[in-house]
């Protein structure tokens, strides 16, 4: 395939992987990684940064297979291998590169209630439900530790469990930083889980949704920790 030198010159190792990976085929497809540098020095051999632009190639190579675009093929030899179905999945994506910068915002060690929940809706791309399931987990712990009845729900909820006298609030804590981590959670569960239960909402950005997300899991960590302090 003809590369871009100037993109190789210019661009990210994640461009030029992205842009490489549109042009090997759809998901199966085969590629040799050992062609695709002899064909690199061959198509670059007359530029002045010869050598540089070929390590390029071999940069945007190595991230293909770190990022589980390519994968080994069936043939005998170690240099062929073939698109997965994640490469053929970012190869379609006119977001890709967002999209893998949400998906290493949530890449780590998140609380299990969202292992079960967001992340597999995230994965699929259904960012709304990730959205409303990450902050439905946060509602569901609070119940759960609060022992608050069924009837509250939401904001409400959030605000009789974390009130100046409510179970979960740490009363060993200032007065204001009390009244602040109860709008803390009230803000989080009206902003994010409410809208959801009510009417559709959509969600373009992936990275927003993985910082949601993401918030849920520190909301989940601090009950956590209030769960700890309880004991």
């Amino acid at each position: 395939m003809a590369l871009d030198p100037d993109l190789l010159r210019q661009g990210s190792t994640e461009d030029i992987a992205l842009d490489l990976l549109r042009g090997l085929g759809g998901e199966g497809a085969t590629v040799n990684g050992y062609n695709l540098m002899n064909d690199a020095q061959q198509q670059f051999s007359s530029e002045p940064d010869t050598a540089a632009l070929v390590g390029r190639v071999g940069d945007a190579w190595a991230w293909l297979i770190a990022h589980e675009c390519v994968g080994q093929g069936l043939q005998s030899s170690g240099h062929w291998m073939r698109v997965t179905q994640q490469g053929a999945r970012l190869a379609q994506r006119a977001d890709a590169a967002l999209h893998l910068q949400a998906e290493r915002l949530i890449s780590g060690d998140l609380s299990p209630q969202l292992r079960q929940t967001a992340k597999p809706a995230f994965a699929r791309g259904d960012f709304e439900t990730a959205a409303f399931a990450a902050m439905k987990a946060v509602e569901v712990e609070v119940r759960t530790l609060s022992g608050l009845p069924d009837s509250l729900v939401g904001v409400k909820l959030m605000q009789a469990a974390f009130n100046s006298d409510g179970p979960l609030t740490d009363q060993a804590a200032e007065g204001g930083e009390r009244e602040a981590i109860m709008k803390l959670f009230a803000g989080a569960i009206g902003a994010f889980k409410n809208p959801a239960s009510h009417r559709t909402v959509h969600f373009d950005d992936p990275v927003e949704v993985a910082e949601i997300v993401q918030f849920a899991d520190l909301l989940l960590r601090m009950l956590a920790r209030t769960a700890a302090r309880r004991i």
